[in-house]
């Protein structure tokens, strides 16, 4: 079968002189293919899902195709960079937490006609050893956003009062255009927050490649009431990515927030941003004690990590955007089939999408 292959025009309009002091990979890169990592992970990844635009995804019967690029291409990473010959295409990455409804960023799914432009795809990942992932997926993997349950988008800075790098929560909780098949609810942590030191791991579509799982990361900071500051190697593409406890395997957040991804070289192409494992920014994710009180009101959401089977359920209403002080803007360029550049707003950097 013909593949499809849009080279994307990627915008990354950060100058290279405000790289300092922010990275995405701390330390090791700690990223492994599906087929990397432990049976338990497996488990875990098998109920992640990507997030592709309506039009990078053709319906053809029983199978469904996707409009991918090629990552190393699309980003003019310099040659030898990990994963560069991967497929790329998806804009964000998300969780089943319910029969029919996923967990992600609200930045993700911004408002209903997002939501209408948007597929999630399970199983778009690298089955063996130098396999640049997978463009044929069956139709049954393929679902659509019919409606945003519940969301809220905190985009000003805690600190400052204003736009930046500390802001609050982000989340999305969407719901499907039909109960998924073959792929079970994640479980999420109802009890007490975690602490700093404590171990996580984080797997979603990093800048949109095939899924990935990245242990080896920990709590770095619990100071802020919306979110956790952690080491996590994550890109854009992570954000929606669930942030697990290693110990128990249980969602403890919402990837939303990290520093820049990619560093420019003087013969203009660009590296992973590098640095030491307890250096750089840190990235950013949702508490999910701030998603709990929306979860408690939905019926089919996994329970499954609540030590109260007898959950009180607290009247709901959707959660609207709260962005005080400023318009709904974040920096991103994302483009579909045939090399169209759909969107391009100029704002936030530290915005993962």
């Amino acid at each position: 079968m013909y593949k499809k292959i849009a080279f994307f025009l990627v915008a990354l309009m950060i100058p290279a002189s405000s790289f300092a002091g922010t990275r995405a990979i701390y330390g090791n890169d700690d990223r492994v293919e599906f087929y990397q990592t432990t049976p338990a992970r497996k488990i875990l990844a098998d109920s992640v899902v990507s997030f592709w635009h309506n039009e990078q995804v053709e319906n053809k019967g029983a199978m469904s195709e996707l409009s991918v690029s090629i990552f190393g291409k699309a980003y003019n990473l310099c040659e030898g960079q990990r994963y560069e010959k991967q497929y790329m295409g998806a804009f964000c990455s998300g969780s089943l937490i319910g029969e029919d409804l996923v967990l992600t960023a609200a930045h993700c799914v911004k408002n209903e006609d997002a939501c209408r432009d948007t597929r999630l795809v399970f199983g778009f990942r690298v089955s063996a050893e130098g396999q640049p992932g997978t463009y044929d997926i069956p139709s049954s993997e393929v679902y659509s956003c019919s409606k945003i349950e519940a969301k809220f988008y905190h985009k000003t800075d805690t600190v400052t009062g204003k736009p930046g790098q500390n802001a609050g929560s982000d989340y999305a909780v969407i719901r499907l255009d039909r109960k998924v098949k073959n792929h079970k609810p994640l479980a999420i942590n109802y009890g007490a927050q975690m602490k700093p030191g404590e171990e996580v791991f984080v797997i979603g579509y990093p800048v949109g490649i095939p899924l990935k799982v990245a242990d080896g990361a920990r709590i770095r900071s619990n100071d802020m009431p919306a979110y956790y500051s952690t080491d996590l190697d994550t890109f854009g593409g992570n954000s929606g990515s669930p942030v697990f406890n290693a110990k128990t395997n249980l969602i403890e957040g919402v990837l939303v927030r990290g520093g820049t991804d990619f560093v420019r070289t003087p013969e203009g192409c660009r590296v992973y941003s590098v640095t030491g494992q307890d250096e750089g920014r840190g990235e950013d994710v949702t508490k999910i004690s701030e998603v709990v009180p929306s979860l408690r009101a939905l019926s089919g959401v996994n329970t499954a990590g609540s030590k109260n089977d007898s959950m009180v359920l607290v009247p709901f209403a959707p959660v609207e955007f709260v962005i005080p002080g400023g318009a709904e803007t974040d920096e991103t360029g994302y483009a579909g089939k045939n090399g169209k550049l759909l969107e391009k707003i100029k704002d936030f950097s530290d915005y993962r999408h």
